[in-house]
This record gives C-alpha cells, sequence and structure tokens, in this order.
C-alpha cells in the first residue's frame, strides 16, 4: 500500500509548476546505449569520485559483481577556457575501462562544498554571466553557515554555457559511457535575505528542468540521471510548492532518470522528500543512488546498531527499486563489507 500511496502521490501534482510537463518526442532515446537494468536487480558501480586512478586497482577491475565506475569531473576543469574543452583524461579512462569491460558513469560537477569554485574561470570575470557562481547557505538568520559555491543555474546566460559543454561531451561521448549524472538540487538558500543576484525559486526550478533537458538532448544513448534530493523554497510533505515533483514529471517526460546521492534509510528528511518520488517513479524511468561517506555509520534507531551493507542494499533493492548503486569508497567499510558483500551477491 505505501507504494501505491506514493504513485498516488506523484500523479496529483505533475506539473505544479509552470513548464515541467513540456513532453518533447525529440528528447525520447531513438535506442538504448546503456546497458538493460531489470527492476529488482541493480547494477552496481563504484563511486570513486576524484580519485580516478584508483580505476586500475585489481579488487575493483577483477570484481565480476561491480559493471563499471562513477567518476566526479568538473565543469572548470572539462572547460578550462572559453570553448576549449579539454577531454583527453576523460577519454583516456574511459577507453581504460572499456579494455577491462567496465562501463563509465561521469558525474558532471558544476556545486562545490568548500571554497572551490567549480565553474571556468571566464564566467565569474565576463559581466555577462553575473559572476558565473553564487555562495549559497544552510540555515536562516543567525544559523546561517557557508555551504559551498554553486553555478548560477538559474541564469540563462550561465545555464546556456553549461548545456554548450553537455553538447560537446554528448558529440563525442553518448553511446560509449553508460550515463551522466547532474549533481544534487539541494542547494539551501533557505534565507531570502541571502539569496544571490536574480535567484527566485521558480526560476532556480525551471532552470534545473531546462538542463535536464539540455542534457537529454546531448544524450540521447546513454543515460541521464538527475541528483533530485530537495528543492529549495519548500519542505515535503507540509510546505510542498511542487518544485520536487515537477522535476520528477520532467525526468519521466524526456526519458531521463532520477535519484540522489545518499542511501539513509533512516532519515525522516529523505523519507518525505525523494525516497517516496524515486519509490513511485513510473515504469521506464531508471534511479541511481549513492552510497557516500558517512551512510554506513549511520545507527538503526530500531535496533541502536550500526547500518550495514545488507541493510542498505535490501532498502536499495526492495523498496527504492533502484536500477543502479553507486559505492562509495569509505574506509574501513569499502574493503572489509562492501567488496566481499558484492562478491557474495554476485556468488548467489
Amino acid at each position: 500500500m505505501r507504494t501505491l500511496r506514493n504513485a498516488m502521490l506523484l500523479a496529483t501534482l505533475p506539473c505544479t509548476v509552470g513548464g515541467c510537463a513540456a513532453t518533447t518526442a525529440a528528447l525520447m532515446p531513438s535506442s538504448q546505449a546503456a546497458t538493460t537494468t531489470t527492476r529488482g536487480t541493480p547494477q552496481h558501480y563504484v563511486f570513486f569520485s576524484r580519485d580516478h586512478d584508483r580505476i586500475a586497482e585489481p579488487s575493483f577491475l577483477q570484481h565480476e559483481g561491480i559493471a563499471g565506475a562513477q567518476l566526479t569531473y568538473t565543469w572548470r576543469e572539462l572547460e578550462p577556457e572559453r570553448d576549449r574543452y579539454e577531454l583527453q583524461p576523460l577519454r583516456d579512462r574511459l577507453a581504460f575501462l572499456e579494455r577491462h569491460g567496465k562501463r563509465l558513469i561521469v558525474q558532471l560537477q558544476d556545486v562545490s562544498f568548500s571554497e572551490n569554485v567549480l565553474v571556468p574561470e571566464y564566467l565569474r570575470t565576463d559581466t555577462t554571466f553575473h559572476g558565473g557562481a553564487a555562495r549559497k547557505y544552510e540555515g536562516v538568520d543567525s544559523a546561517a553557515r557557508f555551504d559551498g559555491w554553486v553555478a548560477r543555474r538559474w541564469d540563462p546566460a550561465v545555464r546556456g554555457r553549461f548545456i554548450k559543454l553537455l553538447e560537446v561531451l554528448g558529440k563525442e561521448f553518448d553511446g560509449r559511457m553508460e550515463g551522466l549524472v547532474i549533481p544534487e538540487t539541494a542547494v539551501g538558500f533557505h534565507d531570502p535575505k541571502l539569496h544571490p543576484p536574480g535567484f527566485t525559486y521558480d526560476e532556480y526550478a525551471a532552470g534545473i528542468r531546462e538542463m535536464m533537458s539540455g542534457a537529454r538532448r546531448a544524450f540521447t544513448r546513454s543515460r541521464v540521471i538527475i541528483y533530485a534530493n530537495f528543492m529549495p523554497g519548500e519542505r515535503l510533505p507540509d510546505n510542498d510548492k511542487g518544485y520536487l515533483r515537477s522535476v520528477y514529471a520532467h525526468a519521466h517526460s524526456i526519458g531521463a532518470g532520477v535519484g540522489g546521492p545518499d542511501i539513509l534509510p533512516h532519515r525522516r528528511w529523505q523519507l518525505r522528500h525523494s525516497y517516496p518520488l524515486i519509490a513511485a517513479r513510473p515504469a521506464g524511468v531508471v534511479a541511481a543512488v549513492a552510497v557516500q561517506d558517512g551512510n554506513l555509520a549511520e545507527k538503526n534507531p530500531a535496533t541502536g546498531e550500526r547500518v550495514t551493507v545488507a541493510e542498505l542494499y535490501r532498502f536499495a533493492k526492495d523498496y527504492l527499486r533502484l536500477d543502479y548503486i553507486f559505492w562509495g569508497m569509505q574506509e574501513p567499510y569499502y574493503s572489509t563489507e562492501i567488496l566481499p558483500y558484492l562478491r557474495d551477491l554476485q556468488a548467489r
């Protein structure tokens, strides 16, 4: 009954925010080069993040239960100067994985959680782009704290350059890569006094949907997945403005996938926001969620014990019905728990 209720909730608000149901046949995939998944049997990837050299480790390459690698690339490194694209490192990593029978999923990062700015420098210096990126904050008033930088996703000028990068990537890598991940939609901005110039909640939601559409046009054969975990300007279920639901509805309308950066089965905010929407997604919409740092340090409140890899896998498989799980490399969990568990799964 829980899944049915979630499906009903998703269906009641397919297009609360203007433009979210702009279905277009041109964005639907004409063919599918990405690996076919079957609901109930998620594929396993290792989330190497920025540790790209570690894809050469035998524990990964020789593990038959692991389909491939998820690597993070920043906008700034892929386009160091305007219209000059540095793709050779990505080409080399992809070719290496292909030689070893592994697939690649790229997470294209335009947001940080530190003082690092991940957009190209020309966006910061050319006034056309209004600074290119903005400082983001969590909390309000005296509790507000700096939480990193995000590209001005709501700004058409900046977003247009991001979509140009997607087009360049798609021209060379569509169909060869398993998929492309657009990083999380959660950016804080709780306090209106700290909103950057030009930012509104409606414009931000519209910008996210346009980024998704641009990615789907560029990648018609590889997967496109949006990490839609939270959206600024609302809190579900009591203050539902339709922003997050509009992202999920738009993903369905264009043939994109959905997901998020953490598997946290006992966190109430995830259980109130992205998780029910992932679980209730329509047939044909793929989903992927990462097990990132800290996820395996969580405790199950019912038992008081630390969660296990098996517990996270059951939640991902049975409730979220994931197509992909991206396993992080935090130790000691990666070597002593994740790799052995995936090996046992493969042997069953």
